[in-house]
């Protein structure tokens, strides 16, 4: 039998935010190398549209309507899950929302925020791993656990307090996990997105000044898609990543190294 690492037939990868940017690129890619897809969402019309897309490769796949930041929605939609699929052998915890829509300064910043921010980037990944890992101790066969964190964790940026305390938790959780969970098998590693054109970033990128000053700072020279997401979601999923934990994975384009 030739190597062939990369064949996810037979696995099953549940996705959190999947119905578009990063979350459809993983998703779309993991199709592609045969494994099974479901996805989360709670936008029900994005969700119908990247399951057609995600179908389309012939691979079973699925999308549920999930707010991650409520606990019992996450058990019920994990339960729907294992349901539809019998396993899940890689969860990705990459529902997220952006701080920067209304650029507050922190000393205005409003407790409101402050929660709604948190319970999706940070309470949404320990309600996704937690399930996740109960799921994969009990089933005994290892698993992966992948979260999409942010530059955000490792450099400061003004008025985004709340949202880089979230993606510097989330870094620390997954160390933390992957000391935990090498006993059973399971590996814990994030993903740290640099410039990437997404919904969350649209209004950023539209706007000339910031443009004109980031896009020089990117030796490749463009923006991120979230196809370039789906080589490492492979990787991650497959056999070839069963001994790299505890790592932080920058997809940047050379950007924090420049």
């Amino acid at each position: 039998m030739p190597y062939q690492p990369f064949d996810l037939t037979g696995k099953v990868a549940l996705i959190t935010g999947g119905n578009g940017g990063i979350g459809l690129g993983m998703a779309d890619a993991i199709a592609q190398a045969g494994g099974a897809v479901c996805i989360w969402g709670t936008n029900p019309e994005k969700n119908a549209a990247a399951l057609a897309q995600i179908k389309a490769h012939g691979v079973e796949a699925a999308a549920i309507v999930c707010d991650v930041s409520q606990e019992d929605e996450v058990e019920r939609c994990f339960e729907e899950t294992l349901e539809r699929f019998g396993r899940v052998d890689g969860c990705f915890a990459n529902a997220g929302v952006s701080g920067r829509g209304a650029l507050t300064p922190f000393v205005e910043m409003t407790k409101e925020s402050w929660d709604r921010i948190m319970g999706v980037n940070l309470d949404g990944v320990f309600y996704t791993y937690r399930a996740a890992s109960r799921h994969m101790i009990e089933r005994g066969d290892g698993g992966r656990l992948v979260v999409t964190a942010s530059l955000a964790a490792l450099s400061g940026a003004a008025r985004n307090q709340h949202y880089a305390a979230t993606k510097g938790a989330v870094v620390s959780m997954t160390y933390a996990l992957s000391v935990e969970m090498a006993r059973y098998g399971i590996t814990a590693n994030a993903i740290l997105p640099g410039w990437i054109e997404t919904a969350m970033t649209e209004s950023a990128f539209n706007w000339e000044k910031f443009a004109n000053n980031v896009m020089p700072r990117i030796p490749m020279r463009r923006w991120g898609e979230g196809s370039d997401f789906g080589g490492l979601a492979i990787y991650l999923m497959s056999n070839a990543s069963a001994y790299h934990t505890g790592d932080t994975l920058l997809i940047d384009g050379g950007y924090q190294k420049f």
